[in-house]
């Protein structure tokens, strides 16, 4: 008996491990790499980056992906970079592609490193819990398809905190991996659309609009798919009321 808890220590250790890792490598991450990926960075390496994808076209797209989903599985700077260098290199299509394939590779890794750390014993206490807390769960676990594509569409919700969330509720891999892929395709168009066009923005020496996905004709669209997001969860609120 008095083994156990010896035993138990390091099991606990070994399963947080790859989360402390991962939040490690993103404190050095932000300040060893700030200075590299960045969009000066990518303005003054632009024609040797092009000269390479011409020559080596595919093995530029592994190593773009590898790249995008170790710094999004890392959490290390310059995500949005990436996703303007995708445009940059592989024009709108197919660089939204790669953009989406490579941040959803990245936030898996973080989604089952805090599940396997934290998320199991996290999500049974709060399925045991009372109350408030309890309702909030519950509410979650009824509409999960809902509020995963939510907090992937709403571009308030960092991207960080939308992986992380789902690993503590209990959210199945596979509704993860589907609500993230395809909820941050909309904004991944955008920001890939104006990758694709800093040729021109070098040209004249200026930087490229990134608030653009805030302007009318931009974001009005993707409310509108937030909306319907929400819609299911308002239709089961509406019924619940009138006891159908």
């Amino acid at each position: 008996m008095t083994d156990m808890p010896e035993t138990a220590a390091p099991s606990t250790l070994m399963k947080r491990l790859p989360i402390i890792v991962i939040g490690v490598v993103a404190v050095l991450g932000a300040y060893f790499l700030r200075d590299y990926l960045t969009f000066d960075a990518l303005a003054e390496n632009r024609e040797a980056l092009i000269a390479f994808r011409d020559a080596n076209y595919a093995l530029t797209v592994l190593v773009f992906i590898a790249i995008y989903t170790v710094t999004v599985a890392f959490s290390l700077p310059g995500a949005l970079i990436l996703t303007l260098s995708g445009g940059f290199l592989f024009s709108t299509f197919p660089g939204f592609l790669f953009n989406v394939t490579g941040a959803t590779i990245g936030a898996t890794a973080i989604f089952l490193a805090a599940r396997w750390g934290f998320g199991k014993q996290l999500g049974a206490k709060l399925e045991g819990s009372d109350g408030i807390v309890k309702k909030i769960k519950d509410g979650i676990d009824e509409n999960q398809w809902s509020m995963l594509f939510l907090i992937r569409l709403v571009p308030a919700v960092p991207f960080f905190l939308a992986n992380l969330i789902p690993s503590f509720l209990e959210v199945p891999l596979r509704r993860f991996v589907i609500s993230t892929f395809i909820g941050i395709i909309p904004g991944s168009i955008v920001y890939t659309s104006v990758g694709a066009g800093l040729g021109e923005v070098f040209a004249k020496g200026e930087t490229p609009n990134l608030g653009i996905i805030f302007e009318p004709h931009i974001l009005l669209p993707i409310i509108g798919l937030c909306v319907l997001a929400v819609l299911p969860i308002l239709i089961k609120a509406v019924r619940g009321k009138k006891g159908l």
